[in-house]
């Protein structure tokens, strides 16, 4: 089985999981028809899926590959036990989403893109792949970047990978999960519960919660918010400038970045 059969399968799966969760337990009422942003998360999905094939292929992976014929990178230069190599490695990059994360929000360039994912009206499932192709293209060439650097192995990268994708998939998810596991798994993994917070129109709530994955990243730099000035389920999601379906169509959602209006949660008007 190759790479991108493995990383459909496990993306296919995660995502038919949680949209049946979100149909049994959801946690916040919707105020946009769901099969209207299904289609528009998913054709946008396509997009970039298509985009990154004709520019960067297999990216991660493939750089992984070239990074270890070549010998380059810490773990590269290094004898340690494959286990602990894997680990380290997926630390590594889950950290530097992180801090990836982080600048999006910061520097008014970056937000114009990821400001794309933050318009949706509301958090599902398919709001984990809502992404401007051109933010997707900039951040597999910043992992390309981090592979190269600490020398990880295909197999790292290819389980990072699936568990960038599925943690994307179960963290934006529409799930309500009882309150003692969620506290329990938060300890450890960002939850629906904790990110949700992080898509709020309160700017020092959407300045929080910037882990994918491991939730320490945000407790340790003083980014984490445990619970948001609302109820969980009367969260309003999105950004303030952009309020409307209407607003955020498709097209409309391609353009945005090319179209300075509205503010930076860092930096102040970008107009």
């Amino acid at each position: 089985m190759d790479v991108e059969t493995i990383r459909f399968s496990i993306f296919l799966g995660v995502f038919a999981l949680m949209l049946a969760l979100e149909a049994i337990i959801p946690r916040h009422s919707t105020v946009d028809s769901k099969p209207r942003r299904l289609g528009i998360n998913l054709a946008l999905t396509g997009i970039d899926i298509l985009v990154v094939r004709l520019f960067l292929g297999t990216a991660a992976v493939g750089a992984a590959q070239f990074a270890e014929v070549q010998g380059w990178g810490m773990l590269n230069w290094t004898e340690l036990p494959q286990v602990i190599e894997i680990f380290m490695a997926i630390v590594f990059l889950d950290f530097m989403i992180y801090v990836q994360h982080v600048v999006l929000h910061m520097i008014p360039f970056f937000w114009q893109f990821h400001r794309v994912h933050h318009t949706d009206l509301d958090l599902d499932v398919s709001s984990g792949l809502r992404f401007h192709p051109v933010e997707i293209l900039g951040s597999l060439l910043f992992k390309i970047v981090l592979v190269f650097s600490i020398g990880a192995s295909p197999l790292a990268v290819l389980i990072f990978e699936a568990i960038l994708n599925g943690m994307a998939q179960f963290s934006h998810s529409n799930i309500k999960l009882r309150d003692d596991w969620d506290d329990a798994l938060r300890k450890v993994i960002v939850t629906p519960d904790m990110h949700r917070i992080h898509h709020s129109v309160e700017v020092n709530e959407t300045n929080s919660n910037y882990g994918f994955n491991l939730s320490v990243w945000d407790r340790w730099l003083g980014t984490y918010i445990a619970n948001a000035k609302k109820l969980q389920p009367d969260i309003v999601i999105g950004v303030p400038e952009f309020r409307s379906p209407k607003e955020v169509g498709l097209v409309k959602l391609l353009l945005l970045p090319f179209k300075r209006e509205g503010t930076s949660y860092f930096s102040g008007d970008i107009r």
